[in-house]
């Protein structure tokens, strides 16, 4: 493994462990308006994520519509 397939798995298991605590803090909060803060960067890190998996057309949708709902 070359350093930068290392550097791109330790990018991608970042991704992992910040969308999941994204996800559960967004979900568990009892405030409202931090809710739907964490849902939007949420989205904007699933868009990385999409983009990653070198699916551009659902990435810019998932940004679409994140913007429309935000």
């Amino acid at each position: 493994m070359t350093a930068p397939d290392a550097l791109w798995n330790l990018f991608d298991l970042l991704m992992v462990i910040s969308m999941a605590i994204l996800a559960l803090t967004a979900v568990l909060t009892g405030d409202r308006r931090r809710s739907i803060v964490l849902f939007i960067i949420f989205g904007l890190l699933l868009a990385l994520v999409w983009a990653r998996l070198r699916a551009p057309d659902i990435a810019l949708a998932e940004v679409a519509i994140g913007a429309g709902l935000g």
